[in-house]
């Protein structure tokens, strides 16, 4: 998800969520200053996905005080790992019963994800690790991020892909810049598929860690677009419950929309802008 994210301004009361991910980024999933009370930047990776991602798609405000990024190499693989019945659970997590119960899980090995429970209804669930946010996210080799992530299946198709090709280049031993260079000759030897429409995603996790000043965030769903205006949409508006941002790197626009219950169906704290 090597590009600039598009900045966009939040409103007050906004923790950053680190993508990720998201996703992020995240995709691959941001991260919001507690500190300032008045305006938020917002960068998004794909969690991206962030997801943030998340994730993982991928956003933070900079510590004035610290310009050195918290996590300048990758840590030692194992503190990546998780055991594998963890991690099953908390890549169901991600999603209400209804929906993980019949999804295919996926777990991260030494070299790459692989199947660990085959899937009736087409979802994709798995746990994003932080190299899923964006090339200049500070975040991006923090051992502790958990992205726990759910994929529709036009978004299982044509997004997580992306989360795949990222963690075996990393897996294999690639630097970050390599990581990316792989990203970009996927798409232009379309070995990267391009979106489908309807693609998206839950992480409306409880035990999600999207960051160290994200911590657990908020549950929310994401859309995954090609690369469009956000304020089409209506995202980043004053009263809007939409967010969006343009990731460079993956080719396309994601929104977050929050949502007032976990996946376990209580209530998550008040979003507020």
């Amino acid at each position: 998800m090597a590009g600039e994210l598009r900045e966009v301004r939040m409103g007050p009361r906004f923790d950053a969520l680190n993508n990720t991910a998201l996703g992020r980024n995240r995709k691959y999933h941001a991260l919001w200053d507690a500190k300032s009370m008045t305006r938020r930047s917002f960068k998004a990776i794909a969690l991206g996905s962030l997801v943030l991602a998340v994730v993982l798609t991928t956003a933070w405000q900079a510590k004035v005080q610290d310009s050195k990024t918290p996590y300048p190499n990758m840590a030692p693989l194992e503190q990546y790992m998780m055991e594998r019945d963890a991690e099953i659970a908390l890549a169901r997590s991600a999603a209400p019963d209804s929906i993980s119960k019949d999804a295919e899980v996926m777990v991260m090995s030494r070299h790459g994800y692989e199947i660990a429970v085959k899937g009736a209804n087409g979802f994709v669930c798995l746990v994003q690790r932080s190299w899923t946010a964006g090339s200049d996210d500070p975040g991006f080799w923090n051992p502790k991020l958990r992205a726990p992530i759910c994929f529709n299946p036009p978004a299982a198709r044509t997004y997580l892909p992306l989360t795949i090709k990222k963690t075996e280049s990393v897996l294999a031993g690639r630097s970050k810049a390599q990581m990316f260079e792989d990203i970009r000759i996927g798409f232009e030897k379309k070995e990267l598929p391009a979106l489908e429409v309807g693609a998206m995603c839950y992480m409306m996790s409880k035990q999600q860690y999207l960051g160290d000043s994200a911590g657990h965030w908020h549950p929310h769903v994401m859309f995954f677009v090609p690369e469009t205006d956000a304020a089409s949409w209506g995202a980043n508006l004053a009263g809007s419950p939409t967010m969006g941002a343009t990731v460079k790197e993956e080719r396309l626009t994601v929104f977050f929309i929050p949502v007032g219950t976990w996946s376990d169906g209580t209530a998550a704290p008040a979003f507020q802008q």
